[in-house]
């Protein structure tokens, strides 16, 4: 078997054993992985020697880029001292309780304690349940409903599927959702009305929100969940005065704002959290990707006093809090992310990512006016470009995200790995990114783009 699969490459392996996330697994047959070897700074190399700018960061996470030594050295230092152990029944480690004490001192608003686990889907998970155990600990076994939005993002375990608003993740599926109530996208773009500014905007989507409270019934409804910058679903970036309307809304009638930091979490937004950039003060924060520029899987919950004190007396009733995760506060894990926060703050990374943002978003600026292009959106070292065939009309595409997936095919050949969520294509690079560095990214990105726009044109389409 070993002298077999020996002389088959990597890539007919692939597609003979690996059951592939996100992907056309038909059509992964047909046409394969690439390969990726390693990686150096912003870019990563496939198994042909080609370099590639990685322009999502991976998955929205690698933010110091490959090759960061002091992350290999945190990782090999912690391994040799203690490889594992776990926060069950009383036990702890250092590196742990360090990274949780880091953790409440950056968060945006007061936080009392920090749940660690492995995955940005763990923590949602993880404040989903808290919020049904707070809401029993304090007898209202019935406020215990959540809102989410349209087009959100936030797992795909069994539980945050329900709050991910997006259609393909439900699909055959045959996942429950009871218990989630949908609030309406805050794209302005899309789902303005006419001569409506993104204030006016707003302000009507904080009275539909408290309109569907009060239609539903406050006593039902424990959380509100929201991303600052939504990003699976196109990169959303909220209109003016947002946030702080729905907060002043769910604050009117005692409900939770949980803020899933995810993506925007640790500088991506120009500030450590998008809760800061955007006005907002959340009672639970979930956070993970950046939280060890990817190198290992690790995530976190931050929770209030307003959270914890009901739960910890819960659990002072029941005996026992009965959740967590065997990789939960991994010590590795852990040590990785302690030194990526160092290195945050070291060299100084929000100040660049302050310095090189503004270079990113007049770049893609530049491309409003290409044929293809209907709107530019972003926020720091975060943006996307939605693809529309009739820019007057804001008309999509038919079928919806063939177009995009075409731009961001076109865009490997070129040299520059994006992501394309229907036909809006995404911009997520490594915070070290430079000036010039994002030049050339947005050069690959217009060849592939002029490239796709000359077959439109030669096709009638």
């Amino acid at each position: 078997m070993e002298a077999r699969q020996s002389n088959r490459s990597t890539a007919e392996r692939d597609v003979d054993s690996v059951l592939h996330p996100y992907t056309n697994l038909i059509r992964h047959r047909e046409v394969g992985p690439l390969v990726i070897t390693h990686g150096q700074g912003v870019k990563v190399f496939d198994d042909q020697g080609k370099d590639y700018i990685e322009g999502l960061a991976g998955l929205w996470c690698t933010s110091l880029g490959w090759g960061e030594e002091r992350l290999v050295e945190a990782a090999t230092r912690q391994m040799r001292k203690l490889p594992f152990y776990h926060l069950f029944s009383h036990k702890t480690h250092d590196p742990a309780v360090s990274l949780c004490e880091r953790l409440l001192s950056m968060a945006p608003s007061s936080m009392s304690k920090v749940f660690l686990a492995g995955s940005g889907s763990e923590a949602n998970d993880t404040a989903i349940k808290l919020i049904s155990y707070r809401a029993n600990a304090l007898g209202n076994p019935s406020k215990t409903r959540i809102i989410a939005r349209d087009r959100a993002y936030h797992g795909v375990t069994v539980a945050t599927s329900a709050l991910t608003g997006l259609p393909n993740n439900h699909r055959s599926f045959g996942l429950a959702t009871d218990g989630v109530l949908r609030a309406g996208c805050p794209h302005h773009y899309r789902f303005g009305l006419p001569g409506e500014s993104e204030e006016e905007f707003s302000t009507r989507l904080a009275a539909e929100l408290e309109a569907q409270i009060l239609a539903e019934g406050a006593e039902t409804i424990a959380a509100f969940f929201a991303e600052p910058v939504m990003g699976a679903g196109g990169v959303i970036v909220p209109p003016a005065g947002y946030f702080p309307k729905i907060q002043a809304v769910l604050d009117k009638y005692d409900i939770l704002l949980v803020v899933d930091e995810v993506i925007c979490g640790f500088g991506r937004t120009g500030n450590m959290f998008g809760s800061e950039t955007f006005g907002i003060r959340p009672d639970m924060m979930t956070v993970a990707k950046g939280l060890s520029s990817g190198y290992l899987p690790i995530s976190a919950l931050l929770v209030n006093e307003r959270v914890y004190a009901p739960v910890a007396e819960e659990s002072g009733r029941i005996g026992v809090f009965g959740h967590g995760y065997t990789y939960g506060g991994h010590p590795v894990s852990a040590a990785v992310a302690l030194e990526t926060l160092e290195i945050y703050a070291e060299r100084d990374i929000l100040g660049h990512v302050r310095t090189v943002g503004p270079v990113l978003q007049a770049g893609l600026a530049a491309f409003a006016d290409h044929p293809l292009v209907g709107e530019v959106r972003g926020v720091g070292l975060i943006g996307a470009i939605e693809l529309v065939a009739d820019k007057a009309a804001k008309t999509p595409f038919s079928p919806p995200g063939a177009v995009g997936a075409a731009v961001v095919a076109k865009a490997q050949q070129h040299g520059v790995i994006l992501r394309a969520m229907g036909d809006a294509v995404a911009f997520s690079p490594p915070l070290v990114i430079s000036a010039d560095e994002i030049a050339e990214m947005l050069r690959r990105f217009g060849l592939a783009l002029d490239e796709a726009h000359r077959e439109l044109a030669r096709s009638g389409a």
